[in-house]
């Protein structure tokens, strides 16, 4: 079943308050983060999106704090896609699918980029694959959407701050809504 905005809402609502693995900011705060640093670098409403609802998946699963510390990938990229197909087109799904992979990108081809991660995030990175080999990071960067899944994984990287001022959720709906599908 496709969630629709009003279910997106109530899902930060109900589960946004929880703390962001590892990190000093609640779920909610660090999909606002992320959402606004790709506004601020002039990203189109569909990467905005995608900013905002990259981690959704992490809201969809009850596994408990800090998941990489049990040694659980949750495969939060993959487990909120059921739920956005038929809500979203492939330039949000795409970028959401991939932050992941990106972050194996990044690690392979931007020098000081593994060690610059958070813990919790090198952690995930060995629970989820490792960096890329050099093969590995050429065939990923040529998927669709790539492109866009590597400026969401480095505003993902950088939306942690503790405390930091956002636009409300609704700012980022409204959004979103610019984003959905047409209903057939």
């Amino acid at each position: 079943m496709a969630l629709t905005l009003a279910d997106i809402e109530a899902l930060f609502v109900a589960k946004g308050g929880e703390q962001y693995s590892g990190e000093p900011v609640t779920q909610l705060e660090h999909a606002l983060q992320c959402a606004q640093l790709a506004e601020g670098e002039g990203a189109g409403d569909e990467l905005v999106t995608a900013a905002l609802l990259h981690d959704l998946g992490h809201l969809l699963h009850d596994l408990g704090d800090t998941p990489t510390l049990q040694g659980i990938d949750d495969l939060h990229q993959f487990r909120a896609l059921p739920f956005l197909r038929g809500t979203f087109a492939p330039p949000v799904l795409d970028a959401i699918q991939r932050h992941v992979d990106a972050k194996r990108y990044l690690c392979a081809t931007r020098p000081g980029y593994l060690e610059a991660l958070s813990d919790d995030s090198k952690r995930s990175l060995k629970l989820q694959g490792g960096a890329f080999d050099a093969a590995q990071a050429e065939a990923f960067i040529r998927q669709p959407g790539a492109q866009d899944a590597v400026r969401l994984r480095v505003w993902d990287d950088l939306a942690k701050t503790a405390g930091l001022a956002t636009p409300p959720l609704a700012h980022y709906l409204t959004r979103a809504q610019r984003c959905l599908l047409p209903v057939a």
